[in-house]
């Protein structure tokens, strides 16, 4: 049930009440947040794309009768692993058997599965464990196999084999930190993922072959990018040898991987990934069952109940966290003098390179980047992933207001250090203002609503 309001502003309200007003709002904000991943979650997904009736699969617009192949295998990975396989569990009964490898250990896990937890934002020994142990179950799938690959955002780290011996897990992770903190949009650091590894860019469904195969996909990449999910284990790869050795060149990242990756760049030794005219494609299906746009849909039915004028502005996607700040602001400005009360709500994600060793993540500096913009200004912004963890931190995101810089600063507390410092969690966290609400199961991106009265 729909329960979001939003308070209106009275120029003529005390102090007191101005207070309580930018409290209002701020809870207005996490109220369409909250209500966004609510109608983005996996099992209404499910029950919206997927359905079971006497052995018959359906999946989108797909027909599936599971009683016609000689075995059925079904393999879930990333951030959401547990919760698809729980949702499909649902539907097709306890008849499936197979893998599911994600960042969080469930309370319970599904019957007949073999579960894994592996790393996230970098691989740790389960996530090469995994991948192990998915290529060995799929190496002994046949022509009148079915394979149900469930891919979520996080797979990229939590399933993961390098394609070389030679690059050991210290090595990898080193890898992986490097092209996280590069400043690299996803596309790209996906890119360099998928051509060091044995799962990404089309391998699983490789090792799948001649199988018959089917996706389902819960994305936290851009919809014209769908490959870029967990680094695309069982999609044709866009992306290029080309690719790698340019993001290489354009991030100066040579000097910051370890020996085994710099050299497999240094001689040009990187293996072209399958491209669409491969023969592992030619018995496999994709259908993406949520995306961000679940979530940008969700937000704006909340948002117009609680009584705004809502506008969608995706432009900043992979943008930088600062000139994505100064963009959207001045958007919701521009839209504040058109009509009142507005809500501005961006999807996608915002980058950042980072050059200290804090607490946070990009959505917490995305807003702490807003709270010195808006001082003394009648609008409040949200920030935050549907995965319900941002960064290293053990929160989703942050909100922040026309207050939020004084009462830091009656605390003691300096939005710009904590800026500077990429230490936005505890600014956040001795506020009250970070939004911790655990791990939800689900990724679909990140969320930034911003509200104007």
């Amino acid at each position: 049930m729909l329960t979001v309001e939003g308070p209106l502003y009275n120029p003529r309200m005390t102090a007191p009440d101005r207070d309580t007003q930018s409290r209002q709002m701020r809870e207005t904000a996490r109220s369409i947040f909250q209500h966004a991943l609510a109608e983005s979650a996996i099992e209404k997904a499910f029950a919206r794309h997927v359905d079971c009736d006497r052995g018959v699969l359906r999946i989108c617009e797909d027909l599936y009768d599971l009683h016609s192949y000689s075995s059925v295998l079904a393999v879930s990975l990333g951030k959401a692993g547990h919760t698809m396989v729980e949702a499909l569990a649902d539907r097709v009964g306890s008849s499936l058997t197979g893998i599911v490898a994600s960042s969080a250990q469930p309370s319970a896990q599904v019957r007949g599965f073999r579960y894994f937890r592996g790393g996230h934002p970098t691989p740790n020994a389960e996530s090469i464990q995994a991948a192990s142990a998915i290529l060995r179950a799929l190496e002994t799938q046949n022509a009148s196999s079915l394979v149900i690959f469930m891919i979520s955002g996080g797979g990229s780290s939590i399933v993961e084999k390098p394609i070389d011996d030679e690059i050991s897990l210290d090595d990898l992770v080193a890898t992986y930190r490097a092209l996280v903190h590069s400043g690299a949009p996803i596309s790209e650091i996906n890119a360099v993922r998928k051509h060091l590894s044995a799962v990404k860019g089309g391998r699983l469904a490789q090792a799948a072959f001649p199988a018959q195969q089917v996706s389902l996909l819960v994305s936290d990449v851009p919809d014209s990018a769908p490959d870029a999910l967990a680094s695309g284990p069982t999609m044709p790869d866009s992306t290029s040898v080309e690719d790698c050795y340019r993001v290489a060149e354009k991030y100066a990242l040579l000097g910051q991987f370890p020996q085994s990756t710099r050299e497999l760049f240094e001689r040009h030794a990187l293996e072209e990934t399958p491209k669409v005219d491969d023969p592992a494609f030619s018995r496999a299906r994709w259908w993406t069952v949520l995306s961000n746009q679940s979530a940008l849909e969700a937000a704006s039915v909340a948002a117009e109940h609680a009584g705004f004028v809502v506008h969608v502005d995706n432009s900043c996607d992979d943008w930088d966290y600062a000139r994505a700040a100064e963009y959207l602001l001045d958007r919701v400005r521009e839209l504040q003098k058109q009509c009142s009360p507005v809500c501005l709500i961006s999807g996608g994600e915002v980058t950042v390179k980072v050059t200290n060793g804090g607490v946070g993540g990009r959505n917490q500096q995305f807003a702490l980047a807003c709270a010195e913009k808006i001082a003394g200004q009648h609008i409040t912004v949200l920030s935050a992933g549907t995965d319900g963890i941002d960064g290293n931190s053990p929160a989703a995101g942050a909100v922040v207001d026309g207050s939020t810089v004084d009462r830091a600063r009656a605390r003691g507390l300096s939005a710009q250090a904590a800026l500077e410092r990429f230490d936005a969690y505890t600014f956040f966290h001795a506020l009250g203002d970070a939004i911790e609400i655990g791990p939800t199961g689900n990724n679909v991106r990140d969320l930034r609503i911003l509200l104007a009265y």
